[in-house]
């Protein structure tokens, strides 16, 4: 892990122009090293994000005795063990900061008959892994938890899984993925009900690696002892790196951006749908399929933006996306209201409280409530903001200073390589003006 003192210095003004390939989706690169592993066969996969996360992943895989090539700018070569060809590991699992890992993980390992601990750094060891641990449970899993019910996770040695027809209580991608890999090892049917719909990258990879998933209306099910073939996975640029171009090129006075080869899942394209009804000019370009994932090229061009209440429907569709859409808010007329996201308070921080926070900073009218924020648009002043270690908040506050007074200045910003290796470099590259350094 990098020096947690780095800081990034943004200065005021500028404009992003030119063309931009994002790195690979993270969600997709998890799930393609789980699934190449326990395949049969040898799985190839281009576009892997070579952030802290995904190879966070990879090097746990490793230490189960999958052999694995790579990464080579974004190639990686796993060899498959099969279904129940991991090996115990010789020592706890260090799975950084992902919450994806440890969630995932956590189902996908519970029933392979191995005690396996799970650790993680400071910020995931506060995280909630109840929202896992629990159903995992009623699915018959050994799982030991800090009184708190976070890492590290102790995971027993169980004789077999049981399948379950699960309601989940909250909208969760990591939740309902982590289910329906234990159920690959339970007996009987699996199904997870979602109350709203979230990002389906595990339901589409299992198809691509032949096994059967059963989705409808909010519902997906599997049957367990099914086996994984292997594939090729052509990883779409991660539409949550994207967004940070989007908004910086909505708010920053003529620009002209065109972003490449980005993921457009129907599951995690609210970002788009937000910024549209705000008033923001993005054009979807050369509309294709890639490897079972739709995927399309991005032209945004500056255009004023406007205050409005955000549908809750679209909470769930972009919710790692919010806090540039805070940014987007506080660069638009009028007031901006999200409400049904409490989820964001669970995340790497308290990203409503840590926004806010910042937003108060820099002299914007940013009010936090339970689930959501009231920000008023206006002028964006200068001055210190905390991420918390938070990659996304560093990330928002930096395309902040596209429309600031003066410059920003933002703290504890390590985190970034968890998601956007080189992210100063790239949004530099077409226009902002960031730097980073060791404070």
């Amino acid at each position: 892990m990098a020096s947690s003192k780095v800081q990034f210095v943004a200065s005021p003004g500028g404009r992003l122009t030119g063309t931009l390939r994002v790195p690979g989706d993270k969600s997709i690169s998890h799930r393609s090293i789980m699934l190449g592993s326990l395949a049969e066969g040898t799985t190839r996969v281009t576009g892997f994000l070579d952030g802290e996360d995904s190879l966070a992943t990879l090097r746990a895989f490793r230490d189960m005795g999958v052999h694995i090539e790579g990464p080579d700018q974004g190639a990686v070569t796993i060899h498959g063990v099969g279904m129940h060809g991991l090996r115990a590991p010789a020592a706890p699992l260090d799975l950084g900061n992902s919450g994806t890992s440890m969630r995932l993980m956590c189902g996908l390992l519970a029933g392979q008959g191995m005690e396996v601990t799970l650790v993680g750094d400071e910020s995931l060891s506060r995280r909630p892994m109840k929202r896992v641990t629990d159903p995992l449970a009623r699915m018959g899993a050994d799982i030991g938890a800090a009184d708190a019910g976070t890492a590290p996770l102790q995971i027993h040695a169980v004789d077999t899984l049981r399948g379950i027809d699960y309601r989940m209580p909250v909208a969760s991608a990591q939740v309902k993925s982590c289910l329906l890999l234990a159920g690959m090892y339970a007996q009987g049917q699996t199904c997870v009900t979602e109350p709203a719909p979230t990002r389906d990258h595990t339901e589409r990879m299992l198809q691509g690696f032949g096994y059967a998933v059963r989705s409808d209306a909010g519902r997906a099910c599997l049957d367990g002892g099914g086996r994984l073939r292997a594939c090729d996975i052509d990883v779409p640029g991660d539409i949550s790196s994207a967004a940070f171009f989007l908004v910086g090129a909505s708010i920053a006075q003529g620009s002209d951006l065109l972003l490449e080869h980005v993921g457009m899942n129907p599951t995690r394209d609210g970002v788009i749908n937000i910024l549209r009804l705000m008033g923001a000019d993005i054009e979807v370009l050369d509309p294709r399929e890639v490897g079972g994932e739709p995927v399309a090229d991005l032209r945004v061009r500056s255009a004023p933006l406007s205050g409005i209440r955000i549908p809750e429907d679209q909470v769930p569709l972009a919710i790692d996306e919010f806090p540039v859409l805070f940014i987007a808010a506080a660069c638009a007329t009028g007031q901006t209201v999200l409400t049904g996201a409490q989820e964001l308070r669970v995340k790497e921080s308290d990203r409503i409280q840590v926004m806010a926070d910042g937003l108060v900073a820099l002299g914007v009218d940013a009010r936090p409530t339970p689930d959501g924020i009231v920000i008023q648009g206006g002028a964006i002043g200068a001055g210190t903001v905390d991420s918390h270690g938070d990659h996304r908040i560093a990330m928002a506050f930096t395309m902040a200073a596209l429309r600031a007074r003066g410059e920003i200045v933002i703290n504890d910003c390590a985190n970034v390589n968890t998601s956007f290796p080189r992210f100063v470099e790239l949004a530099a590259g077409v226009g902002s003006r960031v730097v980073s350094h060791d404070a």
